[in-house]
């Protein structure tokens, strides 16, 4: 499975996650329908701009928790120290998209960035949560 992580600052405008979103599709040679979740810390789950990006892509969006996301802090790419500081993690969007695939994750496309959002991509065999696997 694949997922899509993203992280933003507050109030970032739903174009301007999209706009990042559709770059880092052509950087990994992907299109949209190889997305099968979106993935951000569960704080950010809550912000206007990644709900309805993921609502734009028709994909779930799960929000997870900082003991998951600093579970697969090891696995990432980029280590931002601001992230680092507020969020105990190297960086949101890798640690979320990592954290969603399940086992195996890999980085397909480390964190890419704009003035207010940042995405990766990764890919794993998935992971079963209540509900379902995602």
């Amino acid at each position: 499975m694949i997922a899509l992580g993203i992280g933003c600052r507050r109030n970032a405008s739903a174009d301007d996650i999209a706009a990042l979103i559709v770059e880092a599709l052509a950087a990994a040679a992907l299109q949209v329908d190889a997305i099968e979740v979106v993935a951000t810390e569960s704080a950010k789950a809550e912000e206007a701009g990644i709900i309805a990006c993921a609502r734009r892509l028709g994909r779930p969006l799960v929000g997870i928790v900082a003991s998951e996301l600093a579970g697969v802090s090891h696995l990432a790419a980029t280590n931002s120290a601001r992230v680092q500081h507020l969020k105990g993690v190297p960086s949101v969007a890798e640690t979320a998209a990592l954290a969603a695939v399940g086992a195996h994750a890999r980085l397909l496309l480390p964190r890419i960035a704009n003035a207010s959002a940042t995405c990766a991509l990764a890919q794993g065999d998935g992971l079963v949560r209540a509900g379902g696997t995602i």
